[in-house]
């Protein structure tokens, strides 16, 4: 029973005291010690102030904002412009005022995760360590066999003494094992804590920065309808009118699309998103920046057509040269081939994307989908839509519902700052969260999604 077990040799024998010692010592040493306590920066009386504060100035915001709601329905009015421009501003300040301590807040918690994370990543790399020299250890003596044993010097007794030591460090071997994985399981939930807390204060730092300049706007036209009301109604009246016609030079100014479609009407494209919006809860600011990247990118490399479906070659709509990787032959032209027949289109005369330094091109429409993953959101896109016949990712409606149920999925349904930029990050590499790789798309993406909002968007609402 014991040739599976008993393979110790000569060399167990004389150094198994200290051998011993030397792995129980390594297998308790390495993980059994107090656990360690997260640091707190802010002690438990400060972090009731710090809470109280917060309550205050959000039932303040509370206040400010049904203030606001009720000044904004009064019928327009050079006093009634003023008040809502009042109630605006204070708004803001208590919004910043509020982010403000949400970030004392969180930066604690932040300084205490981080410190917890590396205690215990530390204290893995050392219980790895500990797992490898017992290991190594055991291996070594698990080298000798039986013969060799029974002509050892050492008695069969010490011998059996020895089995009971070794099975005890077994067991210490697996219960370091045990501790490895417990603190590993304890890490990633700390790093996911961690990174909701940084993601908070993402947000609560944007949200600031979006507030001030909504300050300083605001502040600029108060003090403009300020200096008219010293003067007459009929300035109060052109600037009415200056608004007016500034909100149609807006909705009427063309939106540049991508994927070789025309471009339309900002108003339209607008209108498209919100109807988007209102199904998937994605920003419309958000959608439409998405959308301008792409154009922005499709400047770059180009249109092509497919013309080998076996190989996925084609060539450039504008030059005529021949170009290599246009679109996957395995993953996407079975996808496009039915779609554009679908769609009673000529599959070598219906543009795509060109490929990029890396991977394939094929991307279709103002949203930029390859036709493999518009084959899995097509059926749920006409239903949104509620139209019976197959969607069409060169039609701008289409496209933008498509994109808005894509960029939901991806978790730019919250429209916190930071799920946004996830979302672009993935929408334009893949995988789950912004690499060094997809960073720069998802920057560019938010950047542009202020100042849509800002310049476009917000025009239209303040009339």
């Amino acid at each position: 029973m014991y040739l599976k077990t008993t393979r110790f040799g000569p060399i167990f024998g004389r150094f198994a005291p200290a051998f011993l010692f030397a792995v129980v010592f390594l297998a308790s040493s390495a993980f059994w010690h107090p656990r360690i306590a997260m640091a707190q920066a802010l002690t438990a009386d400060q972090r009731a102030q710090l809470q109280a504060e917060l309550a205050q100035v959000e039932a303040d915001q509370k206040a400010a904002q049904g203030e606001l709601n009720a000044a904004q329905a009064k019928s327009a009015s050079l006093t009634n412009d003023i008040a809502v421009l009042a109630a605006k501003i204070k708004t803001a300040q208590l919004n910043i005022k509020a982010k403000n301590l949400l970030i004392q807040s969180l930066g604690n918690d932040i300084v205490g995760k981080q410190s917890h994370i590396n205690d215990l990543e530390d204290q893995i790399g050392k219980g790895k360590q500990t797992l490898a020299d017992i290991l190594r250890k055991t291996n070594e003596l698990d080298q000798y066999s039986l013969p060799e044993v029974i002509l050892s010097e050492q008695s069969i007794t010490g011998f059996f003494q020895d089995i009971d030591q070794f099975q005890a460090v077994q067991d210490s071997l697996g219960a370091t094992m045990d501790q490895l994985n417990a603190d590993a399981s304890t890490t990633a939930a700390e790093k996911d804590a961690l990174t909701a807390r940084q993601n908070a204060e993402m947000d609560a730092r944007h949200t600031i920065q979006v507030e001030q300049a909504n300050i300083q706007a605001d502040q600029n036209e108060e003090r403009q309808l300020l200096a008219i009301s010293k003067g007459n109604e009929k300035a109060y009246s052109s600037l009415v009118a200056q608004k007016a016609a500034q909100a149609a030079k807006i909705r009427a100014a063309l939106f540049a699309l991508a994927g070789g479609s025309s471009p339309i009407p900002f108003g339209d494209a607008l209108q498209y998103a919100q109807a988007a919006s209102k199904v998937t809860g994605v920003d419309p600011a958000f959608l439409l920046a998405i959308l301008t990247q792409e154009s922005n990118l499709g400047k770059n490399v180009g249109n092509c057509y497919l013309a080998n479906t076996s190989t996925g070659d084609g060539i450039n709509v504008r030059t005529g040269n021949p170009v290599t990787k246009v679109m996957n032959p395995n993953r996407d032209v079975p996808a496009f081939l039915t779609l554009t027949k679908s769609l009673g289109r000529d599959p070598m005369q219906t543009v795509v994307s060109c490929p990029q330094a890396i991977g394939w091109g094929g991307a279709m429409g103002p949203a930029q989908f390859i036709a493999s993953t518009w084959s899995l959101i097509q059926n749920q896109v006409a239903s949104l839509l509620g139209i019976s016949g197959p969607p069409n990712p060169w039609n701008p409606q289409h496209a933008i519902m498509a994109e808005a149920l894509f960029m939901e999925n991806l978790g730019a349904s919250s429209g916190s700052y930071s799920s946004e930029l996830n979302a672009a990050c993935r929408y334009f590499g893949g995988g789950t969260h912004c690499t060094s790789i997809t960073r720069g798309y998802g920057n560019s993406v938010m950047g542009l999604a202020d100042r849509i909002q800002r310049n476009q968007i917000d025009p239209l609402q303040n009339l």
